[in-house]
């Protein structure tokens, strides 16, 4: 059903995605990207708002950072849809990929499988978009629990406070993967193409995704006050 440059490819295509996150999550490397960076103003924010006693400003970007995940997980759901609504089509689209410069033809069954490992992908960044909407949803109750600072209590409320952007570190955390996921489903598409292309497009996707963690201009913005 498939050739060995499409068995080599999609292996290529899990290696990328399992390096680039043991790369970013796991190794010491990953401490200077972006989103390790981003964690640590998630503990200053959590520490700045154990001395306010007006909260309104920490709920309203807490409401933000939900309703953002909430609308990646509505997407998920869309693409999901969307995908399983290629197997009802299945005979148009081959004829319509096989007339692509790139295009190689393919079988009913090859595609299908194609079909439903894209859907898989969706379907994990569901997964870690709900989970990481829940998980903010738990930050704002952690973030209203935090006591009122006092001269009396000041550890309490920096341990309750850390407490908090422990949380919500962890909802980033998970909200990054399912943008990930997203991000290498558009890589997955060439394979609908041709397994070059997908080489192709898994390479280019690991790319950009490296630079704007390691190499962007969104982390030299982070990084200016402490260069300086």
């Amino acid at each position: 059903m498939f050739k060995w440059v499409d068995i080599v490819a999609l292996a290529a295509f899990i290696a990328a995605w399992l390096s680039y996150h043991v790369a970013v999550e796991r190794m010491p490397a990953g401490a200077r990207g972006l989103n390790i960076l981003m964690n640590r103003y998630r503990l200053q924010w959590m520490e700045q708002m154990a001395h306010r006693e007006n909260r309104i400003v920490d709920t309203t970007i807490m409401a933000s950072l939900q309703n953002g995940t909430a609308f990646f997980a509505s997407t998920a759901l869309i693409a999901i849809g969307g995908v399983l609504a290629l197997l009802q089509s299945t005979d148009v689209v081959l004829t319509l990929v096989g007339e692509l410069p790139l295009g190689e033809p393919t079988t009913r069954g090859s595609w299908e499988i194609k079909v439903i490992g894209l859907a898989v992908i969706f379907v994990y960044a569901f997964f870690k978009f709900a989970w990481s909407y829940r998980l903010f949803n738990y930050a704002a109750i952690l973030l209203g629990a935090v006591p009122i600072l006092r001269p009396d209590n000041e550890e309490k409320v920096l341990a309750a406070a850390r407490r908090a952007a422990a949380m919500n570190t962890v909802a980033g955390r998970h909200f990054n993967r399912g943008q990930r996921a997203f991000f290498f489903a558009l890589a997955y598409l060439g394979w609908f193409i041709s397994a070059y292309v997908l080489l192709g497009t898994t390479a280019a996707v690991l790319y950009v995704m490296w630079r704007r963690q390691f190499l962007s201009d969104a982390r030299e913005a982070v990084l200016r006050d402490e260069k300086t």
